[in-house]
């Protein structure tokens, strides 16, 4: 019985440290202001919505919010998936799956939207057209990446993550928080005001990226992957699109 009761005493200090080395996260319901940020762009009238500083307030908005985030938690990098020891796995995966879905996805715009008689002639005319390749490839298209990822995978994923597996309705399961989490974080992505406007149509494609980042990164926790996948799947695709159309 004594036995028992020190096994007992051992175990609960041991939870109390675990609990003192790695605190709850504070602010995590911050990541609500982008989704309403996104909401509220589609309410405003057509002028509006045509303005670019309009299509990047639930941005800037994801970003002031990871802003404050980031000063009220500590382990930022951790809870981002961006631990130094993680960049070397998470580049070579990150290559394999951009490469896979850059292909996938250019012979998507470049054939199958026509058989849905979806026109791709307006991709000509978007801003990443008008940039020199040699700004695109690969520092602008880098930088991008890691701006999307950051935001999108590592900040909203991961908070809406931690926001919904806190809640009581979820605490018994996990797997929903996280699938539910998956799916608001895709979303907000693919209606980005900005994607949906240069994009039009083709905006739907980001939903099914977005999707596929973001299981890979709830499975890894390394956003290095999700990061590199990006990048190298635009590649492909501005390559691609821009010698045969531009």
């Amino acid at each position: 019985m004594r036995r028992q009761e020190e096994q007992r005493t051992e175990a609960i200090i041991e939870y109390d440290r675990r609990v003192a080395a790695h605190p709850p996260e504070l602010w995590t319901a911050l990541v609500i202001t982008p989704l309403l940020a996104t909401a509220f762009f589609y309410l405003l009238p057509a002028h509006a919505q045509a303005q670019r500083s309009w299509q990047f307030l639930p941005q800037l908005s994801a970003y002031a919010c990871l802003t404050l985030w980031a000063v009220r938690n500590r382990d930022i990098p951790a809870k981002l998936g961006l631990e130094y020891g993680k960049i070397s796995t998470g580049i070579w995966k990150g290559l394999g799956v951009g490469l896979i879905l850059g292909s996938l996805n250019t012979v998507l715009i470049l054939y199958g939207a026509p058989l849905l008689d979806i026109e791709i002639g307006f991709l000509r005319e978007t801003p990443h057209a008008h940039l020199s390749p040699a700004l695109m490839v690969p520092w602008f298209i880098l930088l991008i990446a890691i701006g999307v990822e950051v935001n999108f995978r590592g900040f909203l994923l991961g908070r809406f993550t931690a926001l919904l597996t806190t809640c009581p309705v979820f605490a018994q399961r996990p797997f929903v928080a996280q699938a539910l989490a998956l799916g608001l974080s895709s979303l907000i992505f693919a209606f980005d005001p900005f994607m949906v406007v240069t994009f039009q149509s083709l905006h739907w494609i980001a939903l099914w990226d977005g999707l596929i980042w973001g299981g890979i990164w709830l499975y890894t926790r390394n956003l290095y992957i999700p990061i590199t996948a990006h990048a190298m799947e635009v590649i492909i695709e501005y390559l691609t699109i821009r010698s045969l159309l531009i």
